[in-house]
């Protein structure tokens, strides 16, 4: 997850050309996520990254799916109840449908979006990000979560989000990207330190709470030796709870990503090994 330099113009040469920096080699989380999602846009090593992790934990595409519905009820509520119209969503991966934009907008048309990732093939989809309803708007910016001042400093960002209005933070799925050693609580204290009284956090996190005792064991050996590009540093849910440290969780609080008010989902709703993802909401007072 290294930051890039970006050069947006069109036709753009030079080294940190975004298509200068695909290496259809390593596997990539947006692509693997892509993979587990039934989509197009990977690779042979996403695939083979994300069929070993598919061997040691089989319900993984429930998971992925059931994280990409927590995210679109997360903005259906943020955007409907709460009245949010700015979102910055870090760790945005490639297109789907009913991305976070599109939820928003649906509901609000003049909500404005910043997209970051900073995995050029997401980049090469930006245009079907950028497609905003005539009243709002939306941005992409290539960069990494671990450069908070990178993102907040952005002129995209500047142009497109009022800071001093309330702002959803998304950070849903990326957050387990980011190892002990970076600090993410730090990255998630200055993200939120930048954003006024009313924003709020939505994020998700894997975990190893649910899962078998030797499977849990193995995944946190792995984090810890540095493992594979796009390792996924599991978290307790005690952990996961210290991103949301002097916010007001909205009900009902940390649960599984899929019980996050899903009523109107289909039933039963998966379990919560099989889905193995905390999700939340909070308000920052």
């Amino acid at each position: 997850m290294e930051a890039a330099v970006i050069t947006d113009a069109p036709g753009a040469t030079g080294p940190d050309r975004p298509s200068d920096r695909i290496d259809t080699s390593v596997a990539h989380p947006a692509r693997r996520y892509n993979y587990w999602l039934g989509g197009k846009d990977n690779f042979q090593a996403d695939r083979d990254s994300g069929d070993a992790m598919a061997e040691r934990f089989p319900t993984i595409r429930i998971s992925a799916l059931e994280n990409r519905r927590f995210l679109q009820r997360a903005v259906g509520h943020l955007a409907r109840e709460a009245g949010i119209r700015q979102f910055l969503d870090i760790g945005t991966g490639i297109p789907t449908a009913d991305n976070t934009h599109e939820v928003a907008q649906s509901i609000a048309a003049e909500s404005r979006v910043v997209y970051v990732d900073n995995d050029p093939i997401v980049l090469a989809h930006a245009r079907a990000l950028l497609s905003s309803s005539p009243e709002g708007a939306t941005a992409y910016i290539d960069a990494d979560l671990r450069d908070p001042e990178r993102i907040l400093g952005h002129p995209d960002l500047l142009r497109t989000i009022d800071l001093s209005r309330p702002v959803a933070l998304m950070l849903v799925a990326v957050l387990h990207f980011v190892p002990d050693g970076d600090d993410p609580y730090a990255v998630v204290r200055r993200l939120l330190d930048a954003l006024p009284s009313g924003s709020y956090l939505a994020a998700s996190h894997a975990t190893h709470d649910h899962l078998p005792a030797h499977i849990g064991e193995e995944a946190k050996a792995v984090a810890r030796s540095g493992g594979p590009h796009g390792v996924i540093n599991l978290r307790s849910r005690a952990e996961f709870t210290g991103f949301f440290d002097g916010l007001e969780l909205v009900e009902p609080g940390l649960t599984s990503v899929a019980q996050w008010r899903a009523e109107a989902e289909p039933q039963p709703r998966p379990s919560a090994m099989e889905v193995s993802m905390y999700g939340a909401v909070a308000r920052k007072p």
